[in-house]
């Protein structure tokens, strides 16, 4: 018999950790210096409710900096180019 030991998200809320994969959205911080790198991901969200307001706190947190939403491949929402969905 092959015993797990307990998942601490799961142990904290009571709730299955979610895979990676059903995180779809991916906010991210771009570099100052190498603007043709991203920074960081500030963070990862399941929902496009979830995932606006992440990057709108992003943008009031970081307002000199490049923030940009994404789903896969696709660029939804970008603070340099004007691609916004205010």
């Amino acid at each position: 018999m092959i015993q797990r030991m307990p998942d601490k998200a799961t142990e904290k809320t009571g709730l299955p950790q979610a895979a990676p994969e059903e995180f779809s959205y991916r906010i991210e911080l771009w570099d100052a210096y190498n603007t043709a790198a991203v920074e960081r991901v500030l963070a990862r969200a399941f929902s496009a409710t979830l995932a606006q307001a992440i990057y709108k706190a992003a943008q009031t947190e970081h307002p000199d900096r490049r923030i940009t939403l994404s789903q896969g491949d696709k660029r939804i929402a970008d603070t340099a180019g004007g691609h916004d969905f205010r």
